[in-house]
């Protein structure tokens, strides 16, 4: 089989194509042919050599596939099911019960950039009825990732306050999310032109941060000076601070993304004294998946898009993730 393969010390140029021979599904096992991923930021570090992985290692955590074996004493699934993998193989349900990515696909294991994987059944989930292979390689890590901070953290209803940062996949999701759930979303991006997309996708206001460095105190103007009630934070400890601005009393700030450095000043008294609740986010279990999939078929959700690349142009696909220019999930087709 063909695969994509890390060759140290990282980097899309140490990114090779090779040939490997096919996996055999062991006992609770299954093999899949893998049909697309989609690229995230933790995928991004692992090729870029910022995450510590085998020499050879394959990337990509995120997989839609389609069963063509199974190994003795599988229950879950039967050939021809098409199946969509997990961040975290191990959790199956319930509160987060282990740290680190030692299980995690295109991490502390093999992924998803290969023709075919085996993996135990319970490593998989079902595919959402109606979407394509494309769509559904977007979900297991940025749409789970939104869903986990709104529904299951933030607990948000209707009439709620949402503000999202960037265009990111998790963001985008976020606000498709929100939007489903009839609350009311503030976004935030220093482009003009991607701010007008995300109105088309139904954000309700629109904050270019470049041109309103302060946009914590805006986004509570434009809740009446209430705050809002979740923040999906990807930026971290240089945007922390606006985040806090922009709560309401009590309200929630899911931390998801580290973009402006992995430590900062965080505004402490701001923080107890709105009795605010920060919640560090990483992906969620496989309970939380069904969920969210069930979700996404009863609200006719699809991810929004952005280009698709085929398994020997990956290293490709990582350069226009690096460039920034991206709005919507990159896809690479296998």
């Amino acid at each position: 089989m063909k695969v994509a393969a890390v060759k140290k010390p990282g980097g899309p140029g140490n990114l090779v194509i090779e040939e490997r021979a096919d996996p055999t599904p062991g006992r609770g096992e299954i093999l899949v042919r893998v049909k697309a991923s989609s690229l995230n930021y933790h995928d991004f570090v692992v090729v870029m050599g910022g995450i510590p992985t085998p020499d050879g290692r394959i990337p990509m955590s995120d997989g839609a596939c389609e069963v063509v074996a199974v190994g003795e004493g599988v229950k879950k699934f039967k050939v021809g099911d098409k199946v969509l993998s997990l961040f975290f193989p191990n959790w199956a349900a319930g509160p987060p019960q282990m740290a680190g990515f030692a299980s995690v696909p295109g991490d502390g294991a093999d992924g998803f950039g290969a023709e075919m994987v085996a993996a135990p059944e319970t490593a998989f989930t079902r595919m959402p009825e109606g979407y394509s292979f494309e769509e559904a390689a977007t979900l297991p890590c940025a749409a789970l990732t939104a869903w986990r901070a709104l529904m299951v953290e933030a607990k948000i209803k209707p009439g709620d306050w949402v503000l999202t940062q960037g265009t990111g996949g998790v963001s985008i999701f976020a606000l498709q999310f929100a939007k489903a759930a009839g609350a009311r979303v503030i976004a935030t991006s220093s482009s003009d032109e991607k701010l007008k997309r995300l109105k088309e996708l139904g954000a309700d206001h629109l904050i270019n941060y470049k041109d309103t460095p302060e946009w914590g105190k805006k986004a509570k103007e434009l809740t009446g000076g209430r705050g809002v009630d979740e923040v999906v934070e990807i930026g971290g400890p240089g945007t922390l601070a606006q985040s806090i601005a922009a709560s309401k009393m009590g309200g929630h700030i899911s931390l998801i993304g580290v973009l402006t450095g992995v430590s900062g000043e965080v505004p402490t008294a701001a923080l107890f004294s709105m009795n605010i609740t920060l919640s560090g986010i990483t992906v969620g279990s496989a309970s939380m998946q069904e969920d969210m999939i069930a979700a996404i078929e009863a609200n006719g959700i699809k991810p929004v898009l952005d280009q698709t690349f085929p398994l020997d142009k990956i290293a490709d696909a990582f350069g226009h993730q690096a460039s920034q220019k991206h709005f919507g999930k990159i896809i690479v087709s296998i």
